[in-house]
């Protein structure tokens, strides 16, 4: 009996509402998600943190807990960008260690850990301070497909994960490319050489995940990612519903369909009030060029946005071919953040620059090792060229960064806001973002709590 790691409230909301579904309306059916018989739920981490701040203005941490209060029986787990954390570069070593034991304090019972190149050096930190602090931890294999990414390429890493002694071990597949064969052969070949929970994680943007699922339960896996329908399909998970009647009987999971049913009634109301701007056919509809480019939906909007801010909507048909050229020249690296977004902008600048005319500084980094070791071979001339102007590292890249927490103590200090480690970890994070967010948030925290004041003294008084 397979059991479910739900994941409306982080994963499904990012890939089909560009992760804008707001604190307040999670609220009303967290009593019913906890009651629904799920593993887990994913709430928190990938890009929730940096939307939270960046576009809601609301604080993740709150969020958290204001989750944590209400669901008691359900762990919560969080996707982890490795030594990127919840961000977009490599954190030093202090602020990883810091960020791990809050998100934990404030909720966190599972770490979903994975690292956009399947470097491991990338991991060892965030994974050993989770597992110091009695946290549960999902070593995490990116999924992606190119001539270097066979299944001996990924049960080598999978031993490098379980060296670290994580809990379990999660298929990755952020584009929604991983066929019902092959994740039928991965989940076997993970369950006769380790002896650990397998968890599998998919979209639906292919149209592939509910046979994968099936397939996958099917060899073994303990675990599978779904969302609850209307935030489920196309860019995001396959709906729990349909994977729940797709399986053989005697390997469903053990929900409560009905409750269940009650939180879709829920959610395609909030939807159709307040969300329906941000559902795009694009997003729903499966699209089998995915299986060519790879691009997962949040990297598509990106280009797409890319272009627009170039007048040059008309040549995304170009880019989309060029991708997977540049990701043989980068040495076929997954396209998960940070290096989607760095492989796809490099796409965009050969369209319209000429190729390699213009390298983005992000590419000279990567080829230089900064963002960790490269999957594959570069290019020989591509890295000849990056590497006349800047300096090859082969150590672990967070080897070489300063610590940063006491000077973000020190920034906070500055700031009108209260004096927390939460609040210094913002900082540390988006500093830029964190600043004007911070002291605009609390501004407006102490105002309703003065207007909370100012009604129950004219309450009290009459």
């Amino acid at each position: 009996m397979v059991k479910i790691v739900d994941t409306t409230l982080r994963d499904a909301h990012q890939s089909l509402l560009a992760t804008r579904l707001r604190t307040e309306d999670m609220v009303p059916i967290l009593d019913k998600i906890d009651r629904a018989g799920f593993y887990s739920l994913e709430v928190w981490g990938g890009a929730t943190f940096d939307v939270a701040i960046r576009y809601l203005r609301e604080d993740p941490w709150e969020r958290l807990r204001i989750i944590r209060e209400r669901v008691r029986r359900t762990k919560l787990q969080m996707l982890l960008r490795g030594q990127n954390l919840v961000g977009y570069r490599h954190y030093p070593d202090d602020v990883v260690d810091k960020f791990v034991e809050l998100a934990y304090r404030n909720g966190i019972d599972i770490f979903r850990i994975f690292d956009a190149l399947n470097d491991v050096r990338n991991l060892v930190r965030s994974i050993k301070k989770a597992k110091s602090i009695g946290a549960i931890v999902q070593g995490t294999i990116c999924y992606t497909v190119s001539p270097i990414h066979t299944v001996e390429y990924y049960m080598k890493f999978a031993e490098e994960l379980v060296s670290l002694e994580v809990d379990m071990i999660t298929i990755k597949d952020m584009a929604g490319i991983l066929d019902p064969y092959t994740a039928y052969t991965l989940v076997k070949e993970l369950k006769s050489r380790f002896n650990l929970p397998v968890d599998v994680h998919t979209h639906t943007t292919s149209g592939m995940a509910v046979a994968t699922y099936v397939k996958s339960v099917e060899a073994g896996a303990d675990l599978i990612d779904t969302a609850i329908s209307p935030l489920a399909f196309g860019t995001a998970q396959p709906g729990v519903q349909t994977v729940y009647f797709s399986l053989r009987e005697d390997l469903r999971p053990s929900i409560d369909l009905e409750v269940i049913n009650e939180i879709s009634e829920y959610l395609d109301n909030i939807l159709n009030q307040k969300y329906s701007k941000l559902l795009t056919i694009k997003a729903l509809i499966p699209d089998h060029n995915v299986l060519i480019h790879q691009i997962p939906g949040g990297m598509m909007t990106n280009l797409i946005s890319q272009l627009k801010d170039m007048k040059a909507e008309h040549r995304l048909k170009e880019v989309l071919a060029e991708v997977p050229k540049v990701r043989e020249d980068l040495g076929w690296p997954p396209l998960v953040t940070p290096l989607s977004q760095i492989v796809g902008t490099q796409a965009v600048l050969n369209v319209l620059m000429g190729r390699y005319k213009v390298i983005a500084k992000e590419v000279m980094s990567y080829i230089a090792g900064y963002y960790g070791k490269p999957p594959g071979t570069i290019n020989p001339e591509l890295r000849e060229r990056v590497l006349k102007n800047v300096a090859e590292i082969t150590t672990r890249p967070a080897d070489l960064l300063e610590p940063e927490l006491e000077k973000c103590a020190e920034e906070v200090r500055k700031l009108e806001v209260p004096f927390t480690e939460e609040n210094v970890v913002t900082y540390c994070l988006f500093p830029d973002v964190a600043r004007e967010f911070l002291v605009e948030y609390y501004k407006e925290y102490m105002k309703k709590l003065y207007e909370q004041e100012i009604e129950t003294m004219i309450s009290f008084s009459q």
